[in-house]
């Protein structure tokens, strides 16, 4: 063979050809073993091919389907409010929209507010909340170290000094011993101060509830009675009940005050309460500010519930346009929360809830005052004129303002009712993007501290027992079992199976009549809200701090706030029997709504 036919024959073979001719040749093989008629080729190929083909479709339609359900869900998914449930689940579950827009009557439950809500938006920082919630054992030890620290350096015969550090270190051992399971916790103590008797300290201090969310700080001063221990040690021998320690009730007094009437004490008042209105500082600061204004509309006089729904709704939409709201501090209180069933205006916003938070979670001004800073200061023409954009109807979007530049955008709501609603503004499109600053409302302290009076009183062990009745008992179509599953003799026969016999009971109720539980009194020591009226009386310190605010007229201690305090007082108890999960077969909505 030749050199040129073996250069030939190798470019021939499949070494030196390319891949197309290594397919061609693999081409012609099939062909061959097709014309052949190998049954390899007719059945294994094809059918493994389709299989494979098939399996590949119903993959990717599957991938294309969970594709556009993703696709659908986002474009629909409203973003919940800083709760537990989202903003439609609040809707329908607290106070259910009817097709015109309005709120059914409201029932007897309380509302949730901002402390209440398992919310990621603290109002007290992790640190801050480590250095307030001291382990009761650390307090104890503490307390053990200072009464060792003064050992044989103290006189068992002398009489007690009340500012010896042992009478602060065995109050200090004994309270954390006390209410170590107690959801008490102790945060400062003050110096201890003399009682009335030799022998006889009153001590103060602040602590925190660890059920409640909102950090706030409470004051209790109780008469402790020592006597002389093993070593230096001081030994407790009585303790008072909550606030008993009425010397150490409030702070010593500045020198040069004068009191015309020394023998009769004013009430205490809580001095850690600032909800003094804010003021814009001059001229220069208002025209540099951003404002949203909400005129009056069709939710005042409205239900509690409507008007925090609505309330909320401008505040979102003012920290959405990063403008300050401007609200107007007096309330009309609806018919539904008062007990002759009409509205009463002229309430103040600061009788149910807490101003001074709320001025430090938003950015808000008085109507009051800012109407007449806006009249003082504005200039008709001009360079320094207040540029003013009115906005109609509610149908304008906070979307479509969010680049709006002027200093004060009005939001009229001059339209009849449901059109007047503020709620309104943030419905539809502006669902998605508005947030209602549900962390930015808290109760009253003031109400908080008559709750922790109550529950102070019963030494903060106590089980409670809710009993709905009112206008639902009433209503044999919607709540056909509830007047009977109340009543007080099957009460005695089911609250007697679910609390042991002889504990401190609070009923939180909305029954009218005070002798009702009657029959649980035998088995339980029964606490109800009209127990206690005195925290709210002429004395009271509540009565005293919110005529302050009235401008020297008397407040109402009105229906809503027995809601507040009777609602939280329960929800303090340790064992909690429910109306509608322990007493009745009822719906808490009415037949056939157990689901929803």
């Amino acid at each position: 063979m030749s050199s040129s036919d073996q250069d030939d024959h190798d470019e021939d073979s499949p070494l030196f050809r390319g891949n197309g001719a290594a397919d061609d040749d693999a081409h012609r093989a099939r062909r061959r073993s097709s014309s052949s008629g190998g049954p390899s080729a007719v059945g294994e190929v094809p059918v493994a091919q389709s299989l494979i083909k098939a399996a590949s479709n119903v993959c990717f339609s599957l991938f294309v389907l969970a594709v556009l359900v993703v696709t659908v869900v986002a474009v629909t998914y409203q973003p919940p409010d800083p709760w537990l449930q989202s903003s439609a689940a609040i809707t329908s579950s607290l106070s259910r929209v009817l097709p015109n827009s309005t709120f059914l009557v409201p029932d007897d439950s309380l509302l949730p507010t901002g402390e209440d809500f398992n919310s990621s938006s603290s109002s007290t920082p992790a640190s801050a909340a480590q250095r307030d919630d001291p382990d009761q054992a650390a307090v104890a030890a503490a307390a053990a170290a200072a009464v060792n620290a003064t050992a044989g350096t103290c006189d068992p015969d002398a009489p007690l000094n009340c500012s010896d550090p042992r009478v602060l270190a065995a109050v200090k051992a004994f309270n954390a011993k006390a209410f170590f399971r107690k959801s008490i916790v102790f945060l400062s103590y003050e110096t201890p101060v003399p009682g009335p008797k030799p022998g006889e300290c009153d001590v103060a201090w602040r602590f925190r509830n660890r059920r409640e969310k909102s950090w706030r700080r409470y004051r209790d001063y109780r008469r402790f009675a020592l006597t002389p221990g093993d070593g230096c040690a001081l030994d407790i021998t009585r303790v008072g009940k909550f606030r008993s320690g009425a010397n150490a009730a409030r702070p010593p007094r500045p020198k040069g005050s004068k009191n015309r009437n020394p023998r009769v004490a004013p009430p205490p008042v809580d001095a850690e309460i600032n909800d003094t209105i804010p003021i814009v500082g001059s001229e220069a600061e208002f025209r540099k500010g951003k404002y949203l204004y909400y005129m009056r509309g069709g939710d005042h006089c409205k239900s509690m519930n409507q008007f925090i729904w609505s309330f909320l709704c401008g505040l979102g939409e003012a920290k959405f346009l990063n403008r300050t709201f401007v609200m107007d501090l007096n309330m009309c209180l609806s018919g539904a929360h008062t007990d002759n069933g009409k509205d009463e205006d002229g309430k103040d916003f600061r009788y149910y809830f807490d101003f001074e938070h709320l001025k430090e979670t938003a950015s808000v001004v008085e109507e009051g005052d800012f109407l007449k800073d806006w009249k003082r200061w504005d200039k008709k023409k001009g360079p320094g004129k207040i540029t003013v954009r009115k906005v109609p109807s509610y149908k304008v979007t906070p979307m479509q303002l969010k680049r709006d530049k002027s200093n004060i955008i009005w939001r009229l709501f001059d339209g009849q009712e449901p059109e007047n609603y503020w709620y309104r503004v943030c419905e539809g499109r502006a669902a998605k993007v508005i947030q209602r600053p549900w962390y930015a409302i808290w109760k009253s302290k003031r109400l908080m501290n008559i709750v922790t009076e109550i529950a102070g009183r019963m030494d903060w062990d106590y089980d409670g027992l809710h009993v709905v009745r009112g206008w639902k008992a009433q209503n044999k179509q919607m709540y056909p079992n509830l007047d009977a599953d109340t009543s007080p003799e099957t009460l005695v026969n089911k609250v007697t199976k679910l609390i042991k016999p002889m504990r401190n009971l609070y009923i939180a109720t909305n029954e009218p009549f005070y002798n009702y539980f009657d029959k649980l009194r035998s088995h339980f020591h029964v606490h109800l809200l009209d127990d206690y009226k005195e925290l709210w009386s002429s004395t009271s310190e509540w009565y005293n701090e919110t005529t302050t605010l009235s401008g020297g007229r008397p407040v109402l201690f009105d229906a809503y706030m027995r809601v507040i305090v009777d609602t939280e007082v329960f929800y303090r108890s340790k064992t909690q029997v429910e109306t509608f999960n322990n007493l009745t077969r009822d719906c808490k909505d009415g037949i056939n709504t157990c689901n929803l």
